[in-house]
Parts: C-alpha cells; sequence; structure tokens
C-alpha cells in the first residue's frame, strides 16, 4: 500500500543564550499537539518515518524535530554530558510557545528524549524511546556491547577527532552521493527480515538518503559528539525519573542488545518495554504510529492547547 508523505511544514532554527543556533523542523498543524522528536546517530531534522506520519494526521500532532548541535542548521558545540540538552530544549520550546509536550527518542536520539523527560518532568508528560541507546558509565552502566563498548573505552581520545573526523564524515557522506541509493539497497538486504520490511516500506529510502544528505550539506559533528557522550556518564539517573516512559526495542539488536536495553529500562519507575521480534537496530521505525498513538495516551486531557507559535 501506498503511504503519502508530506515534508516538513516549516523548518528553521532558533538563537539561543550565548550565540549558538539549533535546527529543527515541523510536521503536522502549528496548533497540534506537540511533541518534541529526537533523530537517530546519524540523523538530522527530517528522520520522521514514513509510517509515523499517519499517526501525525489522525491526532493531530506537531511534531518538532530538533537536531543536535554538529548536525544541518545546528551551530558545532560539545556537551560535557547528555543531560545538557535539557537547557537548549527549555529554549527551543518556548520560544515556539509550547508548554508541556510529549518526548519520542530514536536510537542515539534515546539519551536525549530520557534526559529531557528528566528534567523537564514538570513539562514532559510522557517519553518513548524506539532502540535506544542505554548508559555505558555511572552506577547504571548496561553491557552495551561491542559498538557502545568502543565509545566507552575511547572516550578520551574522542574530542581531538571531532574536527578531523567531522570533516571525513561529511566528505564520505558527500563522495557517496551517487552510490547512497545502491548502498541503501544492498545494506537494507544483509538485515534481519523485520529490518527489511521496514526499509522496504514506501517512502522510506527518499527519507532516509534524503534526511542524512540534508543535514550534511554544512557539517557531520553531531555524529562524533554524540559518540562522546555516550562513553561518558550522562548526567542524570534513570532511576530518578518521575515521567513514565514506553520504550521499544527489537530482539536482534546487534548495537544496543535487547539484555542491555532490558537493564536499562529496569532503572526507570514507570515503564512500559516492548520487544519487536525480529528487528534489529532500525526496526523501531515501523512502530512510529504505535509509539505516537502510546505516547498521546500519556496525555493529560486537561492540557491547554497552544495558542501561539512563532511558525505558524
Amino acid at each position: 500500500m501506498a503511504i503519502e508523505v508530506a515534508g516538513a511544514r516549516y523548518e528553521g532554527a532558533v538563537d539561543l543564550k550565548g550565540g549558538r543556533r539549533l535546527g529543527f523542523a515541523e510536521f503536522g498543524p502549528a496548533h497540534g499537539e506537540p511533541i518534541i522528536w529526537f533523530h537517530g546517530t546519524p540523523g538530522a531534522r527530517r528522520q520522521i518515518p514514513p509510517l509515523a506520519h499517519a499517526a501525525i494526521d489522525a491526532l493531530g500532532l506537531r511534531i518538532i524535530s530538533i537536531e543536535r548541535p554538529g548536525i544541518g542548521l545546528s551551530t558545532s558545540h560539545q556537551y560535557r554530558a547528555v543531560v545538557d540538552i535539557a537547557d537548549d530544549v527549555t529554549q527551543v520550546v518556548d520560544a515556539l510557545g509550547i508548554d508541556d509536550f510529549g518526548v519520542v527518542g530514536l536510537s542515539g536520539g534515546g539519551p536525549y528524549a530520557l534526559a529531557t523527560g528528566a528534567r523537564l518532568g514538570d513539562r514532559v508528560y510522557g517519553v518513548a524511546v524506539l532502540g535506544g541507546v542505554v548508559p555505558t558509565a555511572g552506577d547504571e552502566a548496561c553491557a552495551a556491547g561491542p559498538v557502545l563498548g568502543l565509545a566507552r573505552r575511547f572516550t578520551g581520545l574522542m574530542p581531538a577527532m571531532v574536527g578531523v573526523g567531522g570533516v571525513g564524515l561529511w566528505a564520505l557522506v558527500k563522495a557517496t552521493g551517487p552510490a547512497q541509493n545502491q548502498l541503501y539497497a544492498t545494506y537494507s538486504r544483509l538485515m534481519p527480515v523485520g529490518d527489511r520490511e521496514v526499509f522496504a516500506t514506501p517512502g522510506m529510502r527518499e527519507m532516509f538518503i534524503g534526511d542524512i544528505r540534508q543535514g550534511a550539506r554544512h557539517q557531520f559533528r553531531a555524529v562524533l559528539h554524540d559518540a562522546i557522550l555516550f562513553g561518558r556518564d550522562w548526567g542524570f539517573r534513570l532511576g530518578d525519573m518521575s515521567v513514565p516512559v514506553r520504550w521499544w526495542h527489537g530482539d536482534a539488536d546487534p548495537i544496543v542488545p535487547l539484555a542491555a536495553a532490558e537493564m536499562a529500562a529496569g532503572f526507570i519507575p514507570d515503564i512500559e518495554f516492548k520487544v519487536r521480534p525480529g528487528e534489529s537496530h532500525l526496526g523501531g521505525f515501523a512502530a512510529a504510529e504505535e509509539v505516537l498513538t502510546a505516547l498521546d495516551e500519556l496525555r493529560p486531557v486537561s492540557r491547554p492547547v497552544p495558542i501561539h507559535s512563532l511558525t505558524e
């Protein structure tokens, strides 16, 4: 069945205190129920899976997809810890006239979604995580698997690599441009069956490749910024979270093993953990509609609808 995918209604950047900027894209109606969306690693502001658009339309959601520092329209900047994102999110939602909101984090966006919920619990009514990265340091460190284990092992060397590595990644994206469709097809064939079905969804190829190309147009340092922070203490404790969290995870995930995700989720007081059979790390794209529906069910019925927006 064909899926009609709408583009972003608005794209821009918010000027932050200190002179930095944070890029974002909005999907859905300007007066819809606001959801802050954190893209994966790699990823940028347009990384909204095609299957999410059905829920955006049906539920009347206003999705604000925020780009992390060092990608797309966002100024390059290295946070000291994952939790620092909460200060930037506060400035973004205030600038956009948003009071309460839900949060979604995909893959590498998971830690940032959890950090936002932990620090802004008075404004966040729920957090949804799809194949989220888990802590690798601190008293809640999990057995994160070989990929995240490397981030933890080499965290001391990573800051010196950001400048050169960011340029190198940017050049790689540019150089592989003509072959990206073929690389996508080859990578898809190597995935578990569940993921192959997801990546065969109409519009998925265009969204995935287009998002990377757009986000890497000027810079590509966000991937290395993320790698540095994933190897450090996140600056908050999952066990201290007061907002409900809903987590979806593939049982064939080689990047964040299911056991590690279950361990991380076990620290969270109000948690519902759902296993995605036969899917690996990116299978969560297929759960987008279910995720947004579940998050909307957590929204307080009495919450007032926003009455203004800078992006109308």
